[in-house]
């Protein structure tokens, strides 16, 4: 059975999709971008705090579904330039402190609403 994931303190999806659904213990996160869930402003200003809105709006989606960044085994980045890469890298690691979870990261053309860094989760409750 499934189970939608749905909080306000994430961005609203912009389109068809949801936050998350869970399915028999596994949590799979819809990707994250730089949005204040506050304002519902893009938050753009450098690389880094984009990231960092970025992975505070995946700790909403994991607080609201009760799992933490150490339920997480999966993730994927999205980047529009690799040369954001490192610094990507820094503050993805302030929230991966002890056995870092498997990730892909990738260069795409575009992300929605413009953005630099989209990511997306998979947990387990367990």
């Amino acid at each position: 059975m499934k189970k939608i994931i749905e909080t306000s303190k994430a961005p609203a999806p912009v389109g068809p999709y949801s936050q998350a659904v869970e399915v028999n213990g596994f949590l799979y996160c819809s990707g994250q971008i730089a949005i204040n869930p506050e304002s519902g402003e893009l938050v753009l200003g450098n690389i880094s705090s984009e990231t960092t809105q970025v992975m505070q709006n995946v700790k909403a989606v994991l607080d609201e579904a009760q799992l933490g960044f150490e339920n997480v085994f999966k993730t994927a980045i999205f980047l529009t330039s690799m040369s954001d890469f490192k610094a990507v890298n820094e503050v993805y690691a302030e929230y991966f402190k002890t056995n870092p979870p498997a990730r892909s990261c990738v260069a795409v053309k575009e992300l929605p609403k413009g953005v630099n860094v989209e990511i997306e989760v998979i947990a387990f409750k367990g």
